[in-house]
């Protein structure tokens, strides 16, 4: 069941994007740099949904504005995340700095932790800064094949 609701990257992506990048509404999502299409992104959002990991409300100053939320099943992925963040970090090109990514290896569970107190107290203050995508996104020193 597990690979059936993230058997893509634009699933992990969102998932992400509400929890360490503070993005919440569908224009956000949309404009996030990803690329993604919004027929892709609505039917994603849609299967988050369904399978209880976000949900939906009305924007209190905007009733025709949807906002995303991380369910509790959805804050609890962030364990997986934070790793999966700092694997792709070491083995892939990334636009983080490579002491934005040893500060959350070595402090995983203060990490952790702020992750859930934003989710608890509904903070979309992003967790990380914005990086910027330049084409000559490095690797992390621990990378194989590193130069």
């Amino acid at each position: 069941m597990s690979l059936e609701i993230f058997g893509d990257r634009w699933s992990l992506l969102i998932i992400r994007d509400l929890m360490v990048r503070g993005l919440q509404t569908f224009k956000e999502f949309q404009e996030s740099g990803e690329g993604i299409a919004t027929n892709i992104l609505s039917e994603r959002l849609q299967r988050l949904e369904a399978a209880r990991i976000i949900t939906t409300e009305q924007d209190e100053s905007d009733g025709r504005k949807i906002i995303y939320c991380l369910t509790e099943k959805g804050i609890d992925l962030a364990p997986v995340l934070l790793d999966l963040l700092i694997w792709g970090a070491r083995h892939e090109p990334t636009a983080a700095p490579c002491a934005v990514i040893d500060n959350m290896e070595k402090n995983r569970t203060q990490v952790l932790a702020e992750a859930k107190r934003r989710w608890r107290e509904r903070d979309h203050t992003p967790l990380l800064p914005p990086f910027l995508k330049t084409s000559s996104s490095r690797r992390h020193p621990l990378a194989k094949g590193f130069s």
